[in-house]
């Protein structure tokens, strides 16, 4: 980034709020939590948009069950404006919906950043409250576009509790707290936080540890928002794309439920 530059952000007129859900991590569940916060947003009654900016590994249209969906593209004042496809109230765009399933994107950085410009921008989201906008791990060139070319109202920080999720999630918070981005963190989600089967809902399995998104929340003082349990119905509702199951457990629902309280206060 060259400091020297100055950053012009685009402010989208039609969308109050730009919400990014990031990690730095992969495997952390990032995906699952942008979709939980949508659908809990749209259920209450917000016009909510969730944009999928992991470029090389989109997984909205599967975890929707919309993988042979297409956009329809249409044209206005001379240009293309994407139609996007909505799906529980919530209107969804990824560049999973223009390649096949198993088609890799063979995208350098600067075109996977145009590419990315361009579903933010030519897609037709009409009037939004909130837009999320799960991003792909790491701390590279999409994050680099979202965060020095958009308004962004804020980041959710998403980790699991084991020690070798927090090394890398700091990384993505060192990223926010940049001077040359410096956009606001609304507060660390800790999914994963511990196993319950759905047939003894008072019993609880640390399986990947104990503590991690508190120690982040003291480490850079910044608020631990929700702990999202883990329970079968959740895997299997999202590897099946059956996300009408999604808030079966009232211990996931209530989760998610904090966190948009958690957004709203912020």
């Amino acid at each position: 980034m060259d400091k020297n530059q100055p950053i012009e952000k685009v402010k989208l007129d039609n969308i109050k709020n730009i919400i990014i859900i990031a990690s730095g991590k992969g495997g952390v569940g990032k995906s699952t939590v942008a979709v939980g916060l949508a659908m809990s947003l749209a259920a209450e009654g917000y016009a909510t948009g969730l944009l999928d900016a992991d470029i090389y590994g989109p997984s909205i249209p599967m975890l929707f069950n919309l993988q042979d969906e297409r956009p329809i593209v249409t044209e206005r004042d001379g240009k293309p404006r994407m139609q996007p496809i909505v799906k529980f109230g919530i209107k969804l765009m990824s560049i999973g919906f223009f390649v096949e399933p198993g088609q890799a994107v063979l995208w350098r950085g600067p075109m996977a950043s145009n590419g990315l410009s361009q579903l933010v921008n030519d897609t037709d989201w009409g009037e939004l409250d909130y837009l999320i906008i799960d991003t792909p791990p790491g701390t590279g060139d999409i994050h680099i576009t979202l965060l020095q070319k958009y308004f962004i109202a804020g980041g959710i920080i998403v980790t699991t509790p084991q020690q070798v999720a927090l090394y890398d999630v700091r990384k993505a918070i060192a990223m926010f707290n940049s001077e040359y981005v410096a956009v606001n963190i609304f507060g660390v989600v800790e999914n994963m936080s511990w196993f319950t089967p759905s047939k003894h809902p008072d019993e609880k399995y640390y399986l990947f540890g104990k503590g991690g998104g508190e120690l982040l929340s003291q480490e850079f003082g910044i608020p631990l928002l929700s702990q999202i349990p883990l329970n079968e119905k959740l895997c299997d509702s999202c590897d099946a794309g059956k996300l009408y199951e999604f808030f079966a457990d009232n211990a996931v629902k209530s989760a998610f439920n904090q966190l948009v309280k958690g957004i709203i206060k912020n």
